[in-house]
């Protein structure tokens, strides 16, 4: 089942490459299909997933094939209750960026091929119990983003791609370090997840704080952690609708899905020994970010900030993990890593329904459209006011989980609280987007030219308010799904 989500995609990339260029239509129906067919199968294993048993040594749906038996590699995967959530995050997110794509025009064909072959490599990610299969795949979503900024990108698109690309290898070149550290030093050398997380007592002493820091680095630079965030800005701003949707809403969760699955399981005791500097990164993100986000003027780079604002929530959730509350830090953290993609996925694509039309995003050039356009009004309305935290909405619940999980660190209050200056900046840049895009007086150069969100539009972006409210009105279907995992990596990590 694993290896039909993982797949379905790319199978619908190759069907494409063999149908003609003009049949842009059928091309456009192929994507959608494969990848809802790969939604729907998702769909399935939430339901099939036992939560009860849901531990990291005891996966579920595991397909376990030797591929490169010398070196003991496998293809091996399966699910437990911190990848089902992502999995089902990934499909959920490509299918609306399928649909978001209907509006590009040229080499559609090789458009939607790496689309998918991208959603195939973020699934693989997820899904990998062999560290080598995990690299395979972290490193087959870095070409089609790269031709996906390059190609279909704004007037800096090739310049940002480099910029992703680059930052993306380079952090990618330690983690390879790490994982061959962690290979070399098991006994016997193995790239099984499962079994170096068994080992993980005996990985101690000081070089590997190395081997840890080296992995954080490769997943702080996709997350992005503080100072590693820069190329993130620039790849927003430059990347088509859909491309920003999938890379906020998903490639951002796979930094944060690989600390969890890879350091922190296997590596417990550098775990401990960074928490204090997890807490302060994520102080930093979280403010830093906050403030950069209230300074922009352009709505997509505003809104690409609140996501650095927002990682630095699932890492103060984390650094809960030594905390006297970490269930609920965990459960934050991986809460924020859902609902964050839900609710910053349909602000880029309202962000692109207002730039489609008026080619600009420039803040200061709107005013008065709530009484314009108040269905499009309503909804970035409610997704802002979800971003910022408001109850009853899927941000809030994750924030307070996070922060629910800090105050247990008794030592570092401080730092806690300084954090929630954030919460107070984010909540202030998103109340002046609202006064300043919809209320006041309406702009006159926009008479005539801008209209209603069309029903492509509402598709994409009804689902996703929907699910914000489900999830900020009950998310113990989300919580009951992940806890057991998390329990069983909190008394792994800490032996509580």
């Amino acid at each position: 089942m694993l290896s039909l989500i993982t797949f379905l995609p790319f199978i619908g990339g190759l069907i494409i490459l063999a149908l003609p260029k003009e049949r842009k239509e059928l091309i456009r129906g192929v994507a959608v299909v494969s990848s809802g067919l790969a939604l729907l199968v998702s769909i399935l294993a939430w339901v099939k997933f036992d939560a009860a048993t849901g531990g990291w040594d005891s996966m579920q749906l595991v397909e376990r094939f030797s591929w490169i038996p010398t070196f003991g590699i496998q293809y091996a995967v399966g699910i437990d209750g911190l990848s089902l959530p992502m999995i089902l995050l990934t499909t959920v997110l490509s299918v609306v960026a399928m649909i978001a794509s209907f509006g590009i025009e040229t080499r559609i064909k090789e458009y939607f091929f790496w689309f998918l072959l991208l959603e195939t490599g973020m699934l693989g990610v997820f899904v990998s119990l062999d560290m080598f299969l995990f690299y395979v795949f972290w490193e087959i979503t870095l070409v089609p983003m790269y031709f996906l900024i390059g190609i279909w990108g704004g007037p800096k698109r090739e310049y940002a791609a480099v910029k992703f690309f680059l930052y993306t290898l380079a952090g990618s070149v330690l983690m390879l370090l790490g994982i061959l550290a962690l290979y070399f030093a098991s006994a016997p050398h193995t790239f099984d997840i499962v079994e170096l997380t068994r080992q993980s007592s005996t990985f101690v002493g000081t070089r590997f704080i190395w081997v840890f820091l080296a992995l954080f680095v490769g997943f702080a630079v996709k997350v992005p952690v503080f100072p590693f965030h820069t190329w993130l800005p620039l790849a927003h701003v430059e990347a088509p609708t859909a491309v920003s949707v999938i890379l906020a809403g998903v490639l951002l969760k796979m930094g944060t899905y690989g600390l969890l699955r890879v350091s922190f399981s296997i590596l417990p005791e550098a775990t401990k020994w960074f928490s204090p500097y997890l807490l302060g990164l994520a102080v930093i993100n979280i403010v830093y970010g906050a403030f950069c986000a209230m300074s922009q003027k352009d709505m997509k780079r505003m809104v690409a900030y609140s996501s650095v604002n927002h990682m630095g929530y699932c890492l103060l959730g984390m650094a809960a993990i030594t905390g006297t509350n970490p269930a609920a830090g965990l459960s934050g953290a991986v809460m924020q890593m859902v609902t964050h993609g839900i609710i910053t996925g349909s602000l880029f694509l309202l962000v692109g329904v207002l730039y489609d039309q008026a080619h600009t995003r420039n803040i200061d050039d709107f005013g008065g459209l709530g009484a314009r356009l108040p269905v499009f009004a309503g909804i970035l309305t409610v997704q802002a006011m979800a971003s910022l935290g408001l109850p009853g909405l899927a941000g809030f619940v994750a924030e307070f989980l996070c922060y629910l999980g800090a105050f247990g660190l008794r030592e570092q209050l401080f730092w806690v609280c300084v954090s929630v200056i954030g919460i107070v900046v984010t909540a202030a840049f998103f109340l002046k987007l609202i006064k300043d895009v919809f209320l006041g007086t309406f702009n006159p150069r926009w008479e005539g030219v801008l209209s209603e969100m069309k029903t492509r539009e509402l598709i994409t972006v009804v689902p996703l308010v929907a699910l914000t409210i489900l999830i900020g009105v009950y998310p113990t279907f989300l919580i009951q799904k992940m806890g057991p995992t998390l329990e069983q990596l909190i008394l792994h990590v800490v032996g509580k």
